[in-house]
């Protein structure tokens, strides 16, 4: 007999060799009808795979994102059996699920998937799913595997085998389709009831732009055909709030072929409101005694070597810049921490000093493939809200309080208040990822979960999603949509002072290291905007939409009194623009509501004799006359109400 013990801390005993469904069939027939997937001791588990030890449990149902990845993940595999079906001799690489969906990367050889192929997948994936195949694990030696995908002649299967270590290896098969994977699958394909190809694009075999260019196909799929009617429509409206469409309509951004990929630039209406967002966070930062610095956008490559940041992203830098020195190296800056580091060894430090506070709004750049480029949200340079902090061990848990209450004000002020938390732990089981000692991560690790208990903050604990430096809290905010988005993150950091030999001078008159928080509420400029621009649709907060008032005169006669308002609104702090064309007033309103101006301002003759003007508010229509000062006041008293922090 075994003990399984449940999220609620009760547990049973059960025979050794019981699968999660059968737990499941055994407190109730609809539970075992809904739950989809497992989690044994912390690990994700395959329904029909037997537990044979005392273990933790969990279910879980399809709400569950632990649900929807084994979900995709079997889908992706159907998808594949599918494929092989239609294209004989196709080759397969990888096929994950990912954050909505997942895709698979494969070679057609001489074939080309198109649009106008998607129907014929989708039915022959549909007559698949319904055959309801057994989904089957098999632990596999590393020779038999190999031997099994070179009988098959699939180099990708090869190489991926080649670089796994025997006894972990483990084949899934449905129906005629057998693939390398660590699972866990569904139990059959029966569960999948529907499902939609999205889009078919390129990618490079292991992201490397010097391999082949296999065609990645993504899909969806839904355990309802309901459900993914509302997924297409949700979809349509992520088109109309597609942020790289709004920021070409509100000119805010753009890129240009001859700057560079992946490299953009801000116009002056995009940066206004860039700008606003840095002053709100600055503003937020002077309360709670942060410094800026700002730091050269390169650095010698020494730095990023002894930060240890050379040997994990070196591959996803730029190249090194050779000077005319012989033997020297720069770098652009991947990562603003380094040069925070070598500010903190300006000069000695006491116990007194600390905390120190340095912010900056540093530009970094990493070279992304081509192929993962999109918009703002993927870029080869942005700029970070860093922050890092150095204060005591005994200083790390306030500090880390301070940092969550910036992260929380932001969300507040910007209407992000549907959010999660994620605290990222080391992976137990493959430590080599990351440097420092343990006991210096079990300390780190400890402070973030006593943070958040303190808080009161529910946060999910992820395991292997620490950063190689230090665990993490990061922040996932749902928008609109209902998407979600990584934004706001906060990391521990006992090893950058420990690489660059930082120190303070203790009360005890001995040398000590400080602790280093890294903290970036927004994430990286960019990003972030992008993310606003689609929660919003382009409406901002009036504190920070570019124009907060266009003024229409009803004819040319009024254009004059329509500048004159105007100037009198630019005086009172109030973004005002004119529209003075020769076009009908019905056109005005609705060209400028599409530019999602939050006040219409109409003038005519009434308006010009009383010194009013007619204020209609995007999305509300008509709210009366008021006087020029009157709407002023109302404008700054709503944007105070908003920015107060």
């Amino acid at each position: 007999m075994i003990k399984i013990t449940f999220p609620d801390g009760s547990s049973r005993e059960f025979e050794a060799g019981i699968t999660p469904l059968q737990v499941a069939e055994s407190i109730s027939s609809r539970l075992a009808q809904d739950v989809l997937a497992s989690t044994i001791n912390g690990q994700e588990w395959d329904l029909s795979r037997p537990v044979n030890e005392d273990a933790t449990i969990k279910l879980h149902k399809w709400e569950d994102a632990e649900a929807k990845h084994a979900f995709w993940h079997s889908s992706a595999h159907l998808m594949a059996e599918a494929l092989q079906e239609l294209y004989p001799g196709m080759k397969f690489g990888i096929g994950p699920a990912i954050e909505s969906g997942f895709y698979y990367d494969v070679d057609p050889g001489d074939a080309v998937i198109k649009d106008g192929d998607f129907a014929t997948i989708e039915a022959k994936f549909m007559e698949l799913a319904a055959r309801k195949s057994p989904i089957v694990r098999n632990d596999i030696s590393k020779a038999d595997a190999l031997k099994k995908f070179e009988e098959k002649g699939d180099e990708y299967k090869v190489e991926l085998i080649t670089d796994l270590t025997d006894g972990t290896i483990t084949l899934y098969s449905q129906g005629n389709f057998t693939d390398l994977c660590r699972g866990p699958h569904l139990p059959h394909t029966g569960e999948i009831k529907a499902f939609k190809i999205l889009s078919v694009a390129g990618a490079y075999w292991r992201g490397d732009e010097k391999r082949k260019q296999l065609t990645r196909i993504y899909g969806i799929t839904f355990p309802k055909k309901k459900l993914l009617d509302e997924h297409l429509v949700l979809l349509e409206e992520a088109k109309k709030r597609d942020h790289r469409k709004i920021g070409k309509e509100l000119e805010l951004f753009m890129f240009s072929e001859m700057v560079g990929k992946g490299l953009p630039m801000w116009l002056p209406r995009g940066t206004a409101l860039r700008l606003r967002l840095e002053d709100f966070l600055k503003k937020i930062q002077k309360r709670f005694d942060y410094q800026q610095v700002m730091t050269p956008h390169i650095g010698n490559k020494l730095l990023y070597v002894t930060s240890g940041h050379y040997a994990k992203y070196g591959k996803d830098s730029f190249q090194p810049i050779h000077t005319p020195e012989e033997g020297e190296e720069y770098l652009l800056k991947p990562m603003n921490c380094p040069h925070h580091c070598e500010i903190y060894k300006f000069k000695p430090r006491s116990y007194k000093d600390l905390p120190l506070r340095f912010a900056e709004f540093g530009t970094v750049y990493r070279y992304e493939q081509s192929g993962e480029l999109h918009g703002l949200t993927r870029v080869r340079s942005f700029t970070q809200d860093d922050a890092h902090l150095f204060c005591r061990p005994d200083q790390l848990k306030s500090e880390f309080l301070k940092v969550m209450d910036i992260i929380l004000i932001i969300f507040k002020a910007l209407d992000f208040e549907n959010f999660e938390a994620q605290i990222s732990l080391r992976d137990p089981n493959n430590r080599e990822k990351y440097i420092g000692s343990d006991e210096n991560w079990e300390k780190a690790e400890s402070a973030i979960i006593e943070a958040c208990q303190e808080k009161g903050l529910n946060a999910r604990v992820e395991l292997g999603e620490a950063a190689f430096y230090g665990p993490k809290l990061d922040f996932m905010v749902k928008d609109a949509l209902g998407r979600r988005w990584q934004l706001g993150t906060i990391q521990v950091d006992y090893n950058l002072p420990e690489r660059f030999e930082l120190e303070y001078t203790g009360e005890d008159n001995q040398k000590h290291r400080p602790v280093m928080i890294h903290r970036a509420p927004f994430g990286s400029m960019e990003r972030f905007v992008a993310v606003l621009i689609e929660h919003t649709a382009g409406k901002f907060p009036l504190w920070l939409t570019p124009d907060q008032a266009v003024i229409l005169p009803i004819s040319e006669k009024f254009n004059d009194y329509a500048h004159q308002i105007a100037k009198q609104l630019s005086n009172e702090d109030v973004r005002t623009i004119v529209d003075d064309r020769n076009e009908k007033i019905g056109r005005k309103i609705r060209d400028n509501e599409l530019k999602r101006i939050p006040y219409l301002l109409i003038v005519g003759e009434k308006e010009a004799e009383n010194g009013e003007v007619s204020v209609r508010r995007q999305g509300e229509g008509d709210k009366g006359t008021m006087k020029v000062e009157d709407f002023a006041a109302m404008i700054n008293a709503e944007v105070a109400r908003d920015t107060n922090v």
